[in-house]
């Protein structure tokens, strides 16, 4: 079986939708990261005090085919293309993975058959 990592950043307050989302749409255990978006343009707050959004960087391994799945919901459902919007999510392949549930891999297995 083939993995990959499907990364996504998505505001702070976002952070259960999106895990709920994504574990509806087949994905399994997340590891979360935060952090703070500096975007290229400074918003500028009451007493010269930069704005400095807080993100939530869920990192998901997940079979090639269902993390394309999993991407397409987490797209809809935040409407990660519109311009308003402050989240991403992209994807790279993993070569070696070493360290996941057995009981994962079964269900993965059986999203993945049913998929077929």
């Amino acid at each position: 079986m083939k993995f990959t990592a499907l990364v996504v950043v998505i505001p702070d307050k976002e952070e259960e939708a999106a895990i709920e989302t994504a574990k509806e749409a087949g994905a399994g255990s997340v590891t979360i990261l935060h952090g703070k978006n500096i975007g290229l343009k400074e918003k500028k707050v009451f007493f010269g005090l930069t704005l400095e959004e807080n993100v939530s960087v869920l990192l998901f391994v997940l079979p090639r085919k269902l993390s394309m799945q999993v991407m397409r919901t987490l797209r809809e459902r935040f409407d990660l293309d519109s311009k308003e919007n402050s989240g991403f999510t992209f994807t790279f392949p993993l070569s070696h993975v070493t360290g996941l549930d057995n009981e994962e891999l079964h269900t993965f297995e059986e999203n993945i058959k049913s998929m077929i």
